[in-house]
Order: structure tokens, then sequence, then C-alpha cells
């Protein structure tokens, strides 16, 4: 059983910052695109930013200019910095681990999430 492990969520006002990470196995990590997810209340889960395993990045519209994605591969780590909070940032963020190969998933993995607080 694949785990990726997130950790940095919590409470934050608007206009402020947070850096979420997540750890993932060694052994798929470098391989991986590793992506960020989140999903509000009442809401659909929302692709945020990916990285590839070149590292090249997209973001959602929403969150360009705002959120940084960037990894880490001697720490088998992806990170997502937060800046510029707003109270509609605030959703479960999941990190996913994902590999394609000729249009077919070889796998896709997802942690159990972190909450994100943004308060007004």
């Amino acid at each position: 059983q694949v785990q990726l492990v997130e950790s940095g969520g919590g409470l934050v006002q608007a206009g402020g910052s947070l850096k979420l990470s997540c750890a993932a196995p060694g052994s798929i990590f470098s391989i991986s695109t590793m992506g960020w997810y989140r999903q509000a209340p009442g809401k659909q889960r929302e692709l945020v930013a990916f990285i590839t395993s070149g590292g090249s990045t997209n973001y959602a519209e929403s969150v360009k200019g705002r959120f940084t994605i960037s990894r880490d591969n001697a720490k088998n780590t992806v990170y997502l910095q937060m800046n510029s909070l707003k109270p509609e940032d605030t959703a479960v963020y999941c990190c996913n681990a994902v590999r394609t190969r000729l249009g077919i998933k070889s796998y896709d993995y997802w942690g159990q999430g972190t909450q994100v607080t943004v308060s007004s």
C-alpha cells in the first residue's frame, strides 16, 4: 500500500501564507507527476497544481500568481507554497501521485488530505 503523507495545513487569516508538504515513497516519487487537489464543502474536487517528473508545472487559474508547487527529489517531497490566501481557498487539500505511460495510468495514489481554513 503506497502512502502519501501530507502536512502543513491549518488556520490562517486572509492574506496569510501556508506551505503544504507531501512525502511519497522513494520508489515512485522521482518518476511521478505530483499534484495538489482540493475539495471544499459541497463542491467537487478540483486540481490546484501539478508538477511533472521533469519539473514542468501547471496551475488552476484561481491560484496563479499566489501558489507555487515545487518538488525535492532528494527528499521525495512535493510542496505547495500558498500566499495571499483567500477565504475561498478553504478546503481539504490532497496530494496525488500519478504515472501515465502511453495514455494509460500505471498508478494513481492519494493522500488523506490536510485541512486549510482561511478566515476573513
